[in-house]
């Protein structure tokens, strides 16, 4: 199929690779905001495992194609969208270029992360002789390519026959192994994105929640979680506490369904709760160490392992590393921060100071001479350190652990000092 994408998330970097790797003819127009000679030298898209590799493979066979405005199009079977929220005027202007105009049958594809009900609208602005239907993004920084080409599921909300069988053919080549279509009309399927990520948002909170009175009865969080894990109405996914979420899919995807509430006149208390627990939670392990050195923290050394907001990827939209560098800062500590990816996008954003060093090849060079190491990226580099040598490093011999990944005991027995997110334990005195 001849394909028209827009955008240059990573939602419609992802496309176009895969869309092109499967024989159709992609030209693929990136957002003003982020043209290819820019988009093609950020570290997120570059550190995505396969992705690169499939887009220049695409460019060098020639399936796709990379244009600089919508003057160079040919005229499309499909027009893939793939924009930030902040960009729908973008969308609009597109949707009316006089080259649509007088075309018939071209099927729309928003999977952008637009407001309830924006598929209809974009969809009026091409013409009732065209097709509509909502694909809301559903990949997973770190590993876009994968769940974009090994889908699960993918939520497609359609009102017409058409858009449905153009979009499953345009993707049949991903739905071989089980259907993984779940149709539904288009303002569910995106309220359902929304409602989804709300849902996962909320138990990590309300875990969080547990794990902050966990700590104040002495209870080990960890029981309660395998407890209320192994009760089959509840499961274990997403039910570990942790020192914040951030990203820019998850953050905005709240505040979207927060937004949407408040525009259908439906105050949310539930979800402004969850943002506010979140955003608390990205202060924890700050508190943790006010509270082990009484406040006087000014001259301290804190090691940090992890800025992005997750392992796998470089971006530190939203992440708690920030929300704790700037309160650490504030209170003259010197922070000294190993990241295998994400050190170019820190620098970017807080520039260079002399209160903070980085690393990103060897961890343990972050230790030397600091006083306590903070978790805050579950990275798997960090999974097993060498305890004896983070004890012979570490002045104050603290290790807080913001994603729960190390036993408390285990650490204990090597003689340093554990405290995690409503778990804890001490070397044993003799």
């Amino acid at each position: 199929m001849r394909v028209l994408l827009y955008g240059s998330e990573l939602s419609a970097a992802t496309a176009a690779a895969a869309l092109a790797w499967v024989g159709h003819q992609v030209q693929w127009l990136p957002h003003a905001d982020a043209p290819w000679s820019v988009l093609s030298e950020v570290d997120w898209l570059r550190s995505e495992p396969h992705l690169m590799t499939h887009l220049e493979q695409g460019l060098a066979e020639g399936t796709l194609q990379l244009i600089e405005q919508i003057d160079d199009a040919a005229i499309p079977e499909v027009i893939w969208m793939a924009l930030s929220p902040s960009q729908r005027s973008s969308a609009s202007a597109l949707l009316e270029n006089p080259l649509f105009a007088d075309q018939h049958d071209i099927v729309l594809v928003n999977n952008s992360t637009f407001p309830v009900g924006e598929t209809e609208r974009l969809h009026t602005l091409m013409g009732a002789q065209h097709s509509s239907v909502a694909l809301p993004d559903t990949l997973e920084e770190g590993r876009a390519w994968d769940s974009f080409t090994r889908p699960t599921r993918r939520l497609l909300g359609c009102d017409d026959a058409t858009g449905e069988q153009v979009t499953r053919e345009l993707l049949r080549a991903f739905n071989r192994r089980s259907e993984v279509f779940q149709c539904m009309p288009r303002r569910a399927a995106e309220l359902t994105k929304l409602a989804i990520n709300g849902m996962l948002a909320t138990r990590i909170s309300y875990m969080n929640e547990i794990a902050g009175l966990a700590d104040t009865l002495g209870v080990d969080v960890e029981h309660v979680r395998q407890g209320m894990g192994a009760d089959s109405r509840i499961g274990f996914e997403y039910l570990y506490p942790g020192c914040g979420f951030g990203g820019p899919n998850f953050s905005r995807d709240l505040i979207r369904l927060a937004d949407v509430q408040l525009q259908s006149g439906r105050y949310s208390a539930l979800l402004e709760q969850v943002m506010d627990i979140n955003e608390q939670k990205k202060e924890t392990l700050f508190r943790k160490l006010w509270s082990h050195f009484s406040g006087e923290m000014a001259g301290k050394t804190v090691a940090i392992w992890g800025a992005a907001f997750k392992p796998g990827t470089a971006r530190i939209d939203h992440a708690p590393v920030l929300t704790l560098l700037e309160a650490l800062w504030a209170q003259g500590v010197k922070v000294q921060l190993h990241d295998p990816a994400a050190v170019p996008a820190l620098h970017a954003l807080v520039g260079e100071r002399e209160d903070l060093r980085t690393f990103t090849h060897d961890p343990y060079q972050a230790c030397a001479g600091a006083d306590v190491l903070m978790l805050v990226t579950e990275w798997k580099t960090y999974w097993n350190p060498d305890w004896h040598r983070l004890g012979s490093l570490l002045n104050a011999k603290l290790v807080l652990d913001g994603r729960n990944i190390y036993d408390p005991e285990f650490v204990a027995s090597c003689g340093l000092m554990y405290r995690g997110i409503g778990r804890r334990a001490d070397p044993k005195t003799l």
